[in-house]
């Protein structure tokens, strides 16, 4: 949950989301597990098979190696866990499967549980801002819509801002997810400066008593320098209105990108600060490690995680959910 600053309906019970439900959490991690799974590519498959009659040795610890750099852990998070697992077999600790599963879950839950930070509204000033940002096809702006249908469901007053004018169809689509979810849209001409969509935008707020601003950005490369000098003047324009905002600089990223995802964050948090991270269609790749290569390498907090077009294909990062689907295979 958020633990905002929800404006309680008349019983004085807060409203949750279907997927905020433990059935509904349920069956989000199910599909998760599902589909992280397709076929046999998760990364304990068979290795059972390789241990008959034999203790944990350096050829399954080699192996396990191999399958976690395929699936896009990276270098130097694979690096950390597999030291552990061999300073566990030199200890003659891990003897059978279970052991070295165990210990598997257990080394990158050490690296994905800091990340699990859920994000949080804060319950002094308004609007609070999330200026929402990431590069083309990753999803930002259906991320948006999901958003504002996750805080509606907690009572809280949202407005969205078009702040990607190179696009006219994504201002158009920003305004059906407001339609949809019948939350106001500040919209201007498509090619219009951004700073100044997201300055009315931040007035209009302020105006309206909104609890929730999201701002959606262009989607840029992270290697355009312009368009980054630009974002951070969008930054620099809502901080002239509230000195604080944005609260929450949220980086959409494509976890299918693997490697590439990494940089991307790397280079968004060197240019804006993110604070918080949304890793999206995780149903399109069987592979997932990205997950553990951004939160070795950055350690910033993981807001949210997608892994498909609906609504409730979108949940808070859960560590211990996420590493059962990563590890465990197909439920």
């Amino acid at each position: 949950m958020f633990g905002s600053r929800s404006k309680a309906p008349a019983d004085n019970r807060p409203t949750a989301s279907a997927a905020d439900t433990p059935a509904g959490k349920a069956g989000f991690f199910s599909r998760l597990r599902a589909r992280l799974n397709r076929g046999d590519s998760w990364l304990t498959r068979d290795i059972a098979e390789l241990l008959p009659g034999r203790q944990i040795d350096a050829e399954v610890l080699e192996e396990l190696e191999t399958r976690m750099l395929t699936a896009d852990v990276g270098v130097e998070a694979t690096e950390e866990i597999l030291g552990k697992l061999r300073d566990q077999v030199a200890r003659k600790e891990l003897k059978d499967f279970d052991a070295l599963l165990a210990a598997l879950k257990s080394a990158m839950l050490a690296i994905l549980s800091p990340c699990q930070q859920p994000l949080t509204v804060a319950s002094t000033g308004k609007p609070f801002v999330v200026l929402v940002v990431g590069v083309n096809g990753s999803g930002k702006t259906t991320t948006i819509g999901k958003l504002a249908r996750r805080f509606k469901d907690q009572n809280l007053k949202v407005m969205l801002a078009a702040g990607d004018t190179f696009r006219a169809a994504a201002i158009e689509q920003l305004q059906v997810w407001g339609r949809r979810n019948a939350v106001p849209v500040i919209a201007q001409h498509s090619g219009a400066d951004p700073a100044a969509v997201s300055f009315d935008a931040m007035e209009a707020a302020k105006a309206r008593g909104i609890d929730v601003l999201l701002a959606d950005t262009a989607g840029r490369l992270q290697n355009q320098a312009h368009l980054m000098e630009e974002l951070k003047k969008v930054k620099r324009t809502l901080q002239r209105l509230d000195p604080q905002a944005p609260h929450e600089v949220l980086l959409v990223l494509d976890a299918g990108l693997g490697q590439n995802a990494v940089a991307q964050a790397v280079q968004f948090n060197d240019a804006v600060g993110v604070t918080g991270l949304v890793l999206t269609k995780l149903d399109g790749t069987a592979k997932g490690g990205t997950v553990l290569a951004i939160a070795q390498r950055l350690g910033l907090p993981i807001r949210f995680i997608g892994i498909g077009e609906q609504a409730e294909d979108f949940d808070e990062f859960d560590a211990q959910a996420f590493v059962e689907a990563l590890v465990s295979g197909p439920a």
